[in-house]
């Protein structure tokens, strides 16, 4: 069962320019530490952000609140699944409000898909609620 879909696009040159004027400003509010540390190692260290940045963004969307509700940029995070597979955690008033969407005897799927093509870069993202059996891949936490 489908309980939201967001997608967003981010203009990388936004995001290198920001970087450039804000550096760790910017990087300390909006992204994780693990966020931080995955991108800050990469050769396309603007790239990396951008995707995380568009997934955030099409997160909120897909939650249905967008940053108000006590839901900040922080409180969604893109991650890694064993497999390699990217993913959303999400914490504080995001993970509540995540909560509460779930039916009861469901487990929450999140589905996420990014991409760049300089100078854009697209995340999508899908929340949906599956029964814990048919999970596909469990959520880091």
């Amino acid at each position: 069962m489908i309980l939201g879909l967001g997608s967003d696009i981010v203009d990388i040159r936004r995001v290198a320019r920001t970087l450039e004027r804000f550096g760790e400003r910017f990087t300390q509010r909006c992204f994780t530490e693990e966020e931080r540390r995955k991108s800050d190692r990469r050769r396309n260290r603007a790239e990396s952000y951008a995707r995380r940045f568009a997934a955030k963004e099409a997160c909120s969307k897909a939650l249905g609140t967008g940053f108000r509700r006590g839901i900040y940029w922080r409180d969604l995070g893109v991650a890694n699944l064993p497999s390699g597979k990217p993913t959303m955690v999400l914490t504080g008033n995001a993970a509540k409000h995540l909560a509460a969407m779930v039916p009861a005897g469901m487990v929450v799927q999140v589905d996420v898909s990014l991409t760049d093509d300089p100078p854009m870069a697209q995340a999508i993202v899908l929340i949906s609620a599956v029964p814990e059996d048919r999970l596909i891949e469990r959520t880091v936490s």
